[in-house]
């Protein structure tokens, strides 16, 4: 398949940023790594292995990021509220300089799914859920969409505004539920076995349900694992089965 590594100094971040792209043609996914890994890690991990076949058919271009997490909640003593700075410039690097990159790569109209596991999974449904207008669907695998999860007892409004889980309830706005609404494209899935918490899934999607946001869960069995075989597994039957 087609392997380009590209990148640039992000305005946004104020740092070098990676980016690698699988695939010449189809609808765009953008992968978020988990945790503090990189831009590579979806490959190290043999997940783009486990995709090649869509890669190769045409069905799908992927883009894959860093992450800025080792920069912001994940920080042993960064102070919290420098934490949520960060974050929200990593939501704008993203907005204003990736979604146009990949756009640049592809067309205006090429849909742009995001996607991730873990704490991939709980940016990638804030990045959608903030902006479909920008952003056409998510695949969000083992993820906790409630972002005090990760602030270890610090909270203020931007905390609030990166925590779908509580932002969500209060979307009023017509043209953003329409938006979410019309996706069609919004998967939540979560594995039983060690160290996943499908309650999490369950929680969000009945916020999604209250909203009257349709939208794909599947809670897979105790033998998935919070780890890459259950993902490897996922992310194909998401990419044959629901698109």
């Amino acid at each position: 398949m087609d392997r380009i590594i590209d990148g640039w100094h992000s305005p946004a971040l104020n740092k070098h940023m990676d980016i690698v792209t699988y695939g010449h043609y189809g609808l765009s996914l953008l992968l978020l790594p988990t945790a503090a890994a990189d831009y590579l890690e979806y490959e190290r991990f043999q997940l783009i292995h486990e995709i090649a076949p869509f890669i190769d058919a045409g069905k799908v271009k992927v883009f894959s990021i860093n992450s800025i997490n080792s920069e912001s909640w994940l920080h042993p003593t960064m102070l919290p509220h420098h934490k949520a700075i960060r974050q929200g410039q990593f939501n704008h690097y993203v907005y204003s300089e990736v979604v146009p990159y990949i756009k640049s790569k592809t067309s205006f109209d090429t849909p742009i799914f995001v996607a991730g596991a873990s704490l991939g999974a709980l940016h990638s449904v804030n990045l959608f859920f903030k902006r479909p207008d920008l952003l056409n669907g998510v695949i969000a695998m083992s993820g906790d969409y409630d972002l005090s999860t990760y602030t270890k007892g610090f909270w203020n409004d931007d905390v609030y505004f990166n925590s779908p889980q509580h932002y969500v309830p209060n979307i009023h706005d017509y043209h953003t539920l329409e938006a979410l609404k019309r996706s069609h494209h919004i998967h939540l899935y979560a594995g039983s076995g060690d160290y996943e918490a499908p309650d999490a899934t369950r929680r969000f999607s009945e916020v999604l349900w209250s909203k009257g946001i349709w939208h794909d869960i599947d809670i897979w069995g105790n033998d998935m694992k919070h780890d890459w075989p259950t993902w490897r597994k996922m992310l194909p039957y998401i990419l044959a089965e629901k698109f």
